[in-house]
């Protein structure tokens, strides 16, 4: 139980975070859809194609609820749904067994709402992730409870025979624990997917379009701390905490997004042990014992707003970077949470490219 305690309350508080809260005016109306998919994992990283060896199948469930424009963001946005759905896929190989997710969820619309894109966030408990003795080829889940993702791109048709409706496309799922332990090689699959969808209401309510005001703000500045536990990709090399401290400020263009420009400065103690390793264990590559562990960088955002929700993506550069570890550009994707209008909260995936460094919680304010 040891090994599973910080992915543990980590993802569990993730997912808190992350659930999706409409208000809603009047009644909900909502609906319950259910997909098989079948597919193929993807070969992102030459290191898995011993696990590439047959097409795993699942189901998704999802629950629903429809918004109407009751918020002026709802209608900015066409409308989208909110919901929590449960994904259980069977990787159809013993070395990687089976997962089975929990997730929060939106549904935006296009094309007169005929085609649905679902994006989902949530927590997997996988059956059978590495071990040394036991499952030591499984190299892409180095524990049981990962941080998955998964995209849905779908044909949709509600009522097409009273309340039951069809639905068909493509669906994409991630399965990683963001280094939280080595080995994280992660998996994606890319599935078919066609399934039912069952409208709980005899009907839908009318959309609103309730007035939307422009918003005009002068550039705001943000201090911001980041936080959790990594490990670096020598297994058994051991867990850490980091600690990352931000500054940015920032510049809304509208309603919808703003940009940002900040530095950060990276306390990484994984790179400590990973410094302390190669220097003693690795002569020929010529690592000094006393070379500093830490970091500092630039970078360039941007932010987009989804009612108390907002989704941040960044690109920064690394100016002080005494030691090689991933090259010398980083990338930030994540969730952030406004708590009222100074305090907020954030989840994010720190990566160099496609390779994940470390989950991050956050805590900042924006003055």
């Amino acid at each position: 139980m040891e090994r599973m305690r910080h992915p543990t309350l980590f993802l569990i508080a993730a997912f808190l975070f992350l659930a999706p809260a409409s208000a809603q005016s009047d009644k909900p109306v909502r609906n319950l859809d259910l997909n098989a998919f079948y597919g193929s994992v993807l070969l992102h990283n030459t290191d898995i194609s011993h696990l590439i060896r047959s097409h795993p199948s699942g189901l998704i469930l999802g629950w629903n609820t429809k918004t109407f424009g009751s918020e002026a963001w709802q209608a900015a946005y066409n409308y989208p749904d909110t919901g929590i759905s449960f994904v259980y896929q069977d990787m159809r190989n013993e070395t990687l067994g089976e997962n089975f997710g929990l997730y929060a969820h939106y549904n935006f619309y296009f094309f007169r709402r005929n085609l649905q894109m679902r994006i989902g966030q949530g927590i997997a408990f996988n059956t059978n992730p590495y071990d040394a003795r036991e499952n030591f080829r499984n190299n892409a889940y180095g524990s049981h409870l990962l941080s998955s993702t998964y995209l849905m791109l779908q044909y949709y048709r509600q009522r097409i025979w009273g309340r039951l409706g069809l639905r068909a496309g493509l669906t994409l799922v991630h399965y990683s624990n963001a280094n939280f332990r080595a080995p994280n090689t992660s998996t994606n699959t890319l599935g078919l997917t066609a399934g039912l969808l069952y409208e709980l209401d005899a009907e839908d309510r009318p959309f609103e379009s309730p007035p939307s005001e422009p918003i005009s703000e002068p550039v705001r500045f943000n201090l911001v701390f980041r936080s959790g536990i990594n490990e670096s990709d020598v297994i058994g090399s051991g867990q850490y905490p980091f600690y990352i401290f931000s500054a940015y400020a920032d510049k809304r263009l509208g309603r919808l997004s703003a940009l940002q420009l900040g530095t950060d400065l990276y306390y990484s103690n994984f790179l400590k042990e990973l410094i302390r390793f190669q220097a003693t264990s690795f002569p020929e590559l010529d690592v000094s014992p006393d070379t500093d562990y830490k970091r500092a960088g630039v970078f360039l955002g941007h932010e987009l707003f989804i009612n108390k929700l907002s989704v941040i993506t960044q690109l920064g550069y690394y100016v002080y970077y005494p030691f090689d570890f991933e090259g010398r550009t980083y990338n930030r994707v994540g969730i952030k949470r406004y708590f009222g209008p100074k305090w907020f909260g954030a989840l994010s995936l720190k990566s160099h490219g496609a390779k994940a460094e470390a989950l991050e919680f956050a805590i900042g304010i924006r003055l």
